[in-house]
Parts: structure tokens; sequence; C-alpha cells
């Protein structure tokens, strides 16, 4: 995208790929930047928005995220993905939806991770971006060796003379939500926690593929979906929503390797409840609600038949109870 085509859509909510090696738009400065990764774009998260947010209307501006791409982590230790919870398209659709205006994304590399803390506060947020004020976490911590923290934020904001607000860790449930506390319960497949932390179901977004059209001969057709190889949210059964043109529509779905069958590489099957109509092909969201069981293997079809009748009632149930 050019610098004008991307200057005349800054209005719009979105995310914005910054290059360092091109002007800034004008239209792309002098928002008020809270600062993060946001993965997941949990609870804690919307306490940033909402102090970003009213820290830009008493400043006269907008409010916008600034995050980085790819997680900083994958940097640094390749040898252990972290297990992303919203790709960046999701993402930046999560942080419109708590108030941000817009989303301002750093491709980060070697040449920004070597980046001193005071220059890139300096040079970066408040020289090129021309930010109206700083927001960040209490355990923010950036730039070469992550010597940065809030304070320093503080420090080179009262100097430039904008203003730097620290948000405090928010507890839900009697625990500080984080994104590693949620991967923890995803891996342990307790969405239903996972939700609570989140502020909403964790969701997924996917093309929906051809499969061997095994559920259709069991009577449950299943939409076929492979998550993110760095994905670990635990095998088993799932009550879903699926997102099918803008409506949510009740199911199930099975995560895993199918150990009945084929034991091979994990893939999502969603089954949607009343459902008829051809969703090969589309992109699709589905939002895990609760745990109904784990992977199992069964002996013959119809044990298993039998099984997926049980869960579609189980999962009918806690639906339709939300």
């Amino acid at each position: 995208m050019s610098a004008q085509a991307e200057a005349r859509s800054v209005d719009e909510p979105g995310a914005f790929v910054l290059d360092l090696d091109k002007p800034v738009p004008d239209a792309l400065r002098g928002a008020v930047l809270a600062l993060g990764n946001f993965d997941g774009v949990h609870r804690g998260h919307a306490e940033l928005a909402r102090a970003a947010v009213h820290l830009a209307r008493e400043r006269g501006t907008v409010a916008a995220a600034f995050t980085f791409e790819p997680h900083p982590r994958s940097l640094f230790r390749p040898q252990e993905p972290v297990f992303r919870l919203t790709p960046p398209a999701l993402k930046a659709e999560l942080l419109a939806g708590i108030g941000f205006a817009r989303s301002l994304v750093l491709p980060f590399d070697q040449d920004i991770a070597a980046i001193e803390a005071a220059a890139f506060v300096d040079e970066l947020l408040i020289g090129r971006l021309g930010a109206a004020g700083l927001v960040c976490g209490y355990d923010f911590h950036f730039g070469k060796g992550r010597t940065g923290s809030p304070e320093l934020l503080q420090a080179h904001g009262l100097a430039a003379g904008i203003p730097v607000m620290v948000v405090p860790p928010l507890s839900w449930q009697g625990e500080p939500v984080s994104s590693t506390l949620i991967r923890l319960a995803l891996e342990a497949g307790d969405v239903a926690r996972a939700a609570a932390f989140l502020g909403r179901p964790w969701l997924v977004r996917g093309l929906v593929l051809h499969g061997d059209k095994r559920g259709r001969d069991l009577g449950y057709p299943t939409a076929n979906m492979h998550l993110a190889r760095d994905c670990r949210l635990k095998y088993g059964i799932y009550a879903v929503r699926m997102k099918i043109d803008g409506i949510w529509h009740d199911g199930v779905a099975s995560f895993g390797s199918r150990p009945t069958f084929d034991d091979g590489a994990p893939r999502l099957e969603t089954f949607v409840f009343d459902f008829k109509g051809d969703l090969y092909g589309r992109v699709v969201d589905v939002a895990f609600v609760d745990w109904l069981r784990g992977e199992a293997k069964f002996d013959t079809l119809e044990a298993l038949i039998a099984q997926m009748d049980a869960d579609c009632a189980r999962a009918r149930d806690i639906l339709t109870a939300l």
C-alpha cells in the first residue's frame, strides 16, 4: 500500500504496517499510542484501550495500538514457537472492537531488536510517529536487551511534554490476567476459563477444506480446518459456535488426530447444528465455548456414533443455556 493510500484509509479501523525506510504518513501521526504485543486481546488489553481512549479524548486525537509482528519470541527463541492466541488479521479486528481507531504494526526483526530503548522512544514513538501520549502495561519492556521500562517511558515522556500512563495489573477471579495464563488454560482444554480472562470465547479463523467425507457417512457432516502449527489447544471435543456470513451457529467440534481412523495431523472438525449449505473454500470463525470430553478411540463405528449423539445433545444443552 502506498503512503498516500495508507493515509487516505486511516479513518477506518485496521492495521497499518510501518516501513521505517519511508516517511510516516501524516495521517498516522499524532495518536495516543498504547504499546504491547496484544496477543489474545484480553481483558487486560481492554484496560489499556480504555486508558488510551480517555487520554486521546483529552488530547483531541485518537487512540492507536502499537504492536509487533511477528511475536518477538519467535525471533529470540525460534526453537520454542509461541502459541499465538490471535493471528494478525483477527487481532486487528479485536483491537478495533475494544476501542482502538487503528493498529500500527512494526515488523520485528534483528534491526528493530537492536534499537536502544531511549532511541526507540525519542526517535520512533515521539519523533517519527509524533505520539500525543503513551500508554503501557506495568510489565512492558522493550528495546535492546529489553532495557526499556514503564519508568523510562515516563521519564522521556516528561522530557518531551507528553503524558505517559502506566496501567496496573488487572485481576479477574482472583488471578492476574495474562496471555500466558490463557495459553495454559487452552492447553488444558479449559476454554471456559480462557473465555473468562479474554472477556469472550477464544476464536480461531480458518479456511474450510475438503476432508475425507467420513462425517457425512456417519450422519455428521463437518467443516474441516487446519489450525496454526503452534496451536496447543488440548485434543478433545468442544461445544462451539461458528460464524457464517455474520451469523453465529451452534455446533460441536473435534480437535485432534482422529484416533479411531488414522491418527493423522491435527485437524478441527466442526458439525454445525441445523445448518445446510456448502462451506468449502470459505473462511469462518469458530468460538470455543466449553469442553465436553477428551479425544478417544472407538472399537466400532456404532459406538462412535452413539458418543457423537451424546456429545451433540450435551453441546446443545450447554449452548442453549447461555
